[in-house]
């Protein structure tokens, strides 16, 4: 996906789902995280290999998938 260069699929990488380009770190892990309370700066001291710019792009990568999957149920 070029336009999320963070972001990739691996299927030998927690069985293909969308993470931060080189870690094991889900964007669903991140959102569940964010939505639980826990801050950005929480996240980076407890993922070291994490940074702010990687938690903004699984956020963006999260609301074009949740649009993409909008787009398709209405034009169904």
């Amino acid at each position: 996906m070029e336009q999320f260069k963070r972001i990739s699929h691996d299927v030998g990488v927690m069985g293909g789902k969308a993470c931060i380009a080189g870690t094991r770190i889900t964007v669903g892990m991140i959102l569940m995280q964010i939505s639980e309370g826990t801050t950005s700066g929480e996240l980076i001291a407890e993922y070291p290999d994490l940074t702010g710019e990687d938690i903004a792009e699984a956020l963006r990568y999260a609301a074009w998938a949740v649009g993409t999957k909008e787009e398709l149920v209405v034009s169904a």
